[in-house]
């Protein structure tokens, strides 16, 4: 079982900067996939960036160039520094992980934190 826990976000300006992280632990595995995905209030949960066990990164394009995600040696941390952001980027944030390859469906990633909610105003 894989546990994860969120940490960061809040209320910002546009234009301005968070930094969320993410914390694993449990049974990770080196070839895992770990990643963003967000959600907004009666929409469908949707990819923000994924790496893979290898350092495969995938950014959707709504973020790329304002986002970066990291990944810790061992594994088991993750962070996404967001800059430029948006109104648009108002969401609830959610770290996701799986075993094996990364995946673009929220729904083939089995575990999940417990969100931490971005407001860009």
């Amino acid at each position: 079982h894989v546990q994860l826990v969120e940490s960061g976000g809040g209320s910002v300006q546009a234009g301005g900067s968070l930094r969320l992280s993410c914390a694993a632990s449990g049974d990770t595995y080196m070839d895992s996939c770990m990643g963003w995905f967000r959600q907004i209030p009666g929409k469908e949960r949707e990819r923000v960036a994924t790496m893979d066990g290898y350092g495969g990164t995938y950014y959707t394009p709504f973020v790329q160039g304002r986002f970066t995600m990291t990944r810790d040696e061992d594994k088991k941390g993750l962070s996404l520094q967001m800059n430029s952001l948006k109104p648009g980027d108002t969401a609830m944030y959610y770290c996701a992980g799986r075993n094996g390859a990364c995946h673009v469906n929220w729904r083939n990633f089995p575990y999940w934190g417990q969100g931490t909610q971005v407001t860009v105003s």
